[in-house]
């Protein structure tokens, strides 16, 4: 289930282990990505790609758009 939420929550989180996921195309990421954060660029996306995450730990998926 989504659930929006802050930067202290993200934080947190993380620190517990949490995985942080940003969603933005491959030369965005490079350009610039939130510290820790691994890349699976929204339109890459597939069953395959979702299934290299560790389904035993919570996943933070961060997503922005400048439209």
């Amino acid at each position: 289930m989504a659930t929006s939420i802050d930067r202290a929550e993200v934080q947190r989180l993380v620190a517990a282990g949490a995985q942080l996921v940003e969603t933005l195309p491959e030369e965005d990421y490079r350009d610039v990505h939130l510290p820790g954060a691994g890349s699976l660029p929204l339109k890459q996306l597939t069953a395959e790609r979702a299934g290299e995450l560790d389904r035993d730990r919570p996943v933070i998926v961060y997503c922005w758009d400048s439209l």
